[in-house]
């Protein structure tokens, strides 16, 4: 296993394959582990990269994550770049890793090419998703099927790792809001959005919710593109594979 030192504490990662680094973050009380069998379909044009961020999988635990999240994680994947000294990378972020991923591209343009952000809120945090959080996560704490992905993803202490990113969600949503501390017009990688129209986790909460939000992040964005899948749930980059593949490589081609 492979570590960098950041903030004092050991984040995990692991590289295979060789060319332009491709970065793939997990999304929220996921890890790297998300990506297990797709990561491997891209080893043969990229050197693949997988992270934890801290306080998940095998990196080191915090004792409570900052309301700040998605950024403080961002500041993780720069460090770790600047660490391997990797310019112009390719980043696949997922949900959380979405959020993550455009932090990136926004606090350090010179290290990014390419965004692929998948299944994620948008510019800023939905009060109505916030509010359902709490009861959502407490019926996936006690779903044998959640918890097996949890404890797969983790180890023994899955438990402490929702709890933690549950406060933080909800820490963020009544404090700061927005998940980004520049405006996405200043954004100079390639940008990609990708979602299900079947998101049962999103479209919950509206009709049309990529459609909506995606489409106001399209006219803030330079050169912003986007792509919808018919069918899958959410993430669409698991649900969906095969045919994120297909897209993906298109746009990173």
């Amino acid at each position: 296993m492979s570590y960098f030192s950041f903030d004092g504490k050991n984040i995990f990662y692991e590289e295979f394959g060789s060319g332009i680094p491709l970065l793939f973050l997990h999304g929220n009380t996921a890890s790297s582990k998300m990506y297990g069998e797709l990561s491997r379909k891209y080893v043969h044009d990229f050197k693949v990269i997988l992270m934890d961020f801290l306080g998940h999988g095998y990196s080191d635990r915090l004792s409570e994550f900052p309301a700040d999240l998605w950024f403080y994680e961002a500041k993780q994947v720069i460090a770790f770049l600047r660490h391997k000294c990797y310019t112009k990378a390719n980043l696949i972020g997922s949900s959380g890793g979405a959020l993550v991923a455009l932090n990136v591209a926004l606090e350090a343009p010179e290290l990014v090419a390419k965004v692929i952000a998948d299944s994620f809120e948008g510019e800023k945090s939905d009060k109505r998703f916030t509010e359902n959080l709490l009861s959502d996560r407490n019926k996936a704490m006690n779903d044998e099927g959640a918890k097996g992905f949890y404890a797969f993803m983790h180890g023994e202490d899955w438990e402490n790792v929702v709890r933690n990113d549950t406060l933080a969600v909800i820490k963020h949503g009544k404090e700061i809001g927005s998940f980004f501390h520049r405006p996405l017009s200043q954004l100079k990688s390639e940008v990609l959005l990708t979602g299900s129209k079947n998101d049962s986790f999103m479209y919950s909460i509206s009709d049309n919710y990529y459609e909506t939000v995606y489409g106001k992040m399209l006219e803030q964005i330079p050169g912003c593109k986007m792509h919808l899948f018919e069918s899958g749930d959410h993430p669409a980059i698991i649900t969906n594979s095969d045919l994120f593949y297909g897209v993906s490589m298109e746009f990173l081609a």
